[in-house]
């Protein structure tokens, strides 16, 4: 539910880049290092005062981003300042691309109307020292064709179950089990460089570990360990257990939210 900042406050909207690797996800979590723990502790030592802050996706732990989008509530800054500030103590493996103020009305994440993400397969016999941040090592040459060929099953509003974790949210004592339906608008597996694959997908939303089951599915479509046509049996199953293997996260980028 979007709330509206507090009398005397302003919203703020910044565009976030990162290098997943050493973080333990997003999320802001005590203990341990998160992309939403510094940006906030950031925020909280340049404001001066208590910052909550929402974003449009929480990343799992070596998720990336380019296009991470977060919106917080201040008192009026001068938002060139703020985002010089926040760049110069989140660095290096965090940069506020911009940071504007923006609708009192807008949330980062109620706000979205689509995210696109995009998973990088590096396809050959060794791996890059210089892309192994940012790509899964599959060394057995994958067929593209029928990686394709598979995707075209998984577009449109589906009951994702075989491909998310299942999440349990209490309500009045009682425990239920949240609706994994969800609307893939594109999912595309192009072949840009002879030895780099990249999966993008778009949807409304993702339930967790989406993106990194389809993609372990469709690459084990693509070693011939899974037919394309059982792609559509999985799907049908709503069971995780049907579907093929969860991706590493380190291949996953957070690309682009659309609002």
């Amino acid at each position: 539910m979007v709330s509206i900042p507090p009398e005397g406050m302003k919203r703020y909207q910044a565009f976030v880049a990162y290098d997943g690797t050493d973080f333990h996800g997003f999320a802001p979590n005590p203990g341990v290092e998160t992309v939403g723990g510094l940006i906030r502790a950031s925020l909280e030592k340049v404001l001066g005062n208590e910052t909550k802050i929402t974003c449009a996706g929480r990343t799992d732990a070596g998720v990336h981003a380019e296009g991470q989008v977060i919106s917080f509530d201040a008192e009026p800054v001068n938002e060139k300042q703020l985002e010089k500030s926040l760049n110069q103590l989140c660095s290096p493996h965090i940069g506020i691309r911009s940071l504007k103020e923006t609708d009192s009305s807008f949330d980062a994440r109620f706000s979205a109307k689509s995210r696109t993400y995009r998973y990088r397969v590096l396809n050959q016999n060794y791996l890059d020292p210089f892309l192994q941040r940012f790509v899964w090592h599959v060394r057995d040459r994958l067929d593209v064709y029928s990686m394709q060929e598979a995707t075209s099953l998984l577009i449109g509003e589906h009951d994702f179950s075989s491909f998310c974790r299942k999440r349990i949210v209490k309500i009045n004592n009682s425990k239920i089990e949240t609706s994994l339906v969800r609307e893939v608008q594109s999912l595309e597996i192009l072949q840009k460089e002879a030895n780099i694959i990249e999966i993008w997908v778009t949807a409304t939303s993702f339930c967790h570990q989406m993106v990194r089951s389809i993609t372990g599915t469709l690459i084990d479509v693509g070693l011939g360990k899974i037919g394309t046509k059982k792609v559509a049996e999985i799907l049908s199953e709503k069971d995780r257990n049907a579907a093929g293997r969860v991706a590493p996260p380190q291949g996953l980028t957070l690309m682009e939210v659309a609002y």
